[in-house]
């Protein structure tokens, strides 16, 4: 795995990637104002608010996909932006919301694209290319799939083909767009189970999610976000909570012990029907 760091060097505990005071939005509407976050090193960091509340604005400021109006992202001791757009893909890896799959590209094609950081206008396709790509589709069991167009796939199989081109970048650090959506439980399990198996071998993962629950089992630290701000950070253990979760999703609930993991679980309460009765047919 890459873990180079810019000839600045890094503090100790010092982070790879933080996110400083920044002002971060799309042309003239301001998202988040003032943001400012530590990405832990070699954790499973999982993002979490409503809709709408900037979690992938920040996600895609810590790509360099958006670039802030005030402040910085500090990549490896360094402006993110200081660096060349093939240097930052050696980096960081991003598996985005919506991946464009290329019209009857097959699976390891595309996993080979991962490889593109590390071509030049000479260099040619080397065994550690060659390496790198077979290493990448078996962490992420699509080897048997690596001759299938990738449009014939499932979309539990796509999203594990896209994270292999990911892998295939060897970068220290992935960023994920929201991975699970639209995909069936089983599906979602098996990526979230894949990721932890990633971090468990020292990739740091960032990732945005919509399932609270998939959140607390598998992240290492949480960062809540609402209206564009960070309202708490820490572990599963100190953010979900149900105060917490109803300040930020408007939630009534309980938070019991997961009966497997033992990490947080929540139990939705539902609406107090004594406070707000539905209407009878009568009464409409």
């Amino acid at each position: 795995m890459n873990t180079e760091s810019t000839a600045t060097g890094l503090a100790v505990g010092e982070p790879r990637l933080r996110v400083e005071s920044a002002t971060i939005g799309y042309d003239k509407r301001v998202i988040s104002e003032g943001l400012s976050a530590a990405i832990p090193d070699k954790s499973f960091t999982v993002i979490i608010g409503p809709n709408a509340c900037g979690k992938s604005t920040l996600l895609r400021g810590l790509s360099r996909l958006l670039k802030p109006s005030a402040g910085r992202v500090v990549l490896d001791g360094a402006d993110i932006n200081s660096f060349k757009t093939k240097e930052v893909a050696k980096r960081v890896g991003l598996l985005p919301q919506a991946s464009i799959t290329p019209d009857g590209i097959t699976v390891a094609d595309l996993v080979a694209r991962g490889r593109y950081p590390h071509q030049g206008f000479i260099r040619q396709w080397t065994e550690a290319d060659e390496a790198a790509v077979v290493r990448a589709m078996r962490q992420t069991s699509v080897t048997d799939l690596s001759g299938r167009p990738v449009d014939e796939l499932s979309g539990g199989q796509r999203q594990r083909v896209w994270v292999a081109m990911a892998l295939a970048q060897h970068t220290g650090i992935m960023l994920l767009d929201e991975p699970t959506t639209f995909l069936d439980i089983t599906h979602q399990i098996e990526l979230m189970e894949l990721f932890t198996d990633l971090h468990h071998v020292g990739h740091t993962l960032v990732a945005v999610l919509h399932d609270l629950n998939h959140a607390a089992r598998y992240a290492t630290h949480l960062i809540a976000m609402k209206d564009g701000r960070i309202v708490a950070e820490g572990t599963p253990e100190q953010v979900v909570t149900a105060d917490l979760v109803e300040e930020v999703f408007g939630l009534r609930c309980l938070v019991v012990p997961d009966p497997v993991a033992g990490t947080p679980q929540v139990v939705p309460l539902g609406r107090d029907r004594t406070r707000h009765p539905v209407a009878t047919m009568e009464e409409r």
